[in-house]
């Protein structure tokens, strides 16, 4: 077992636990983070399962890839992702080596799993477009996880089109924070608030589409980044983006696309807005593409997207 979030980070908290309790070796990567020494490690040392952040296994899909024959994935790797959601190539990228990746939604204040993807017994027979977009959402509730989506008119349907913040329960959900009298972030029922925003389809599983403060209202109608950054990264010139929004006089805010090209790659801002126009209406397109040396990152690797908005603010 591959731990290579930090121990910090709620996606690593149980796997000593897990591992130990299950007789499996535990390989931790130190301070080495980098995808090829990631991918070194992983010739001598072959995980059979890595945890990690989306944008570590970005980082090295494109690294191996680069570098054809110097490494290879050791058979059977599956890899379980978790602290944001996982782009639908990325998962596409991965099973081209045969290497599964599953992803699992939850946070600190949740102990932290509260879905899990997995194939459930009633779509072993559905296509691998099916199994692909089903991979690419968050999964299902794990036992024990009361979940539901609360929109602007309540409750909302699990129809996986109703979009609302998410809100949990249960036996080990956090009921308050230490030392805070805040309760803002509690229904008055007593469900954790969240702050992730999604639907819910009627098989159950949860599709995350922005955190409240990262998604982007223009002319009072709501833009997920997350959506716009997994549509883009899907072009093959593109290694990673961020969507941010950015003020505008007439409609409040319109997204800010900060795109990372791959080495010797070239896209046009046309030719990004021509692939978004397959899924997206001409609104929801952004407005300006800024093409950026690096996206700034957390200490767990994720995109650090505070610090976008503070470059932008002006």
């Amino acid at each position: 077992m591959l731990a290579v979030t930090p121990m910090f980070h709620a996606n690593c908290w149980g796997i000593p636990y897990g591992a130990v309790m299950l007789g499996a070796k535990l390989v931790f990567p130190g301070p080495h983070l980098q995808p090829a020494d990631l991918l070194d490690l992983m010739q001598e040392e072959p995980p059979t399962l890595a945890l990690g952040v989306p944008t570590i296994w970005l980082g090295m899909i494109q690294t191996y890839e680069a570098e054809p024959g110097r490494w290879r994935f050791p058979p059977g790797l599956r890899t379980l992702v978790g602290g944001a959601a996982v782009p639908e190539s990325l998962i596409r990228a991965y099973a081209r080596y045969g290497v599964r990746v599953d992803q699992g939604w939850g946070m600190t204040e949740t102990s932290p799993v509260c879905t899990i993807a997995y194939e459930k017994p009633e779509f072993r027979d559905s296509t691998e477009d099916e199994r692909f977009r089903r991979n690419a959402t968050a999964g299902v509730p794990v036992p024990l996880v009361d979940l539901r989506v609360v929109g602007d008119r309540g409750v909302a349907p699990w129809d996986g089109k109703a979009l609302g913040e998410i809100q949990v329960r249960g036996p080990f959900i956090t009921g308050r924070y230490h030392g805070a009298d805040d309760v803002s972030r509690f229904s008055e029922d007593g469900w954790l608030r969240t702050g992730d925003v999604g639907a819910v389809d009627a098989h159950g599983y949860v599709r995350i589409t922005d955190r409240t403060k990262d998604l982007i209202k223009s002319g009072g109608e709501w833009i997920s980044s997350v959506d716009l950054e997994n549509a883009i990264m899907a072009h093959p010139a593109v290694a990673e983006a961020a969507v941010i929004a950015m003020p505008h006089e007439k409609w409040g805010e319109r997204p800010l696309a900060c795109v990372v090209l791959k080495p010797g790659r070239e896209a046009s801002p046309a030719e990004l807005n021509a692939l978004l126009a397959k899924g997206f209406a001409k609104w929801q397109l952004p407005d300006r593409y800024d093409f950026i040396a690096e996206i700034p990152r957390t200490s767990t690797g994720k995109f650090w997207k505070a610090k976008l908005r503070e470059r932008y603010r002006s």
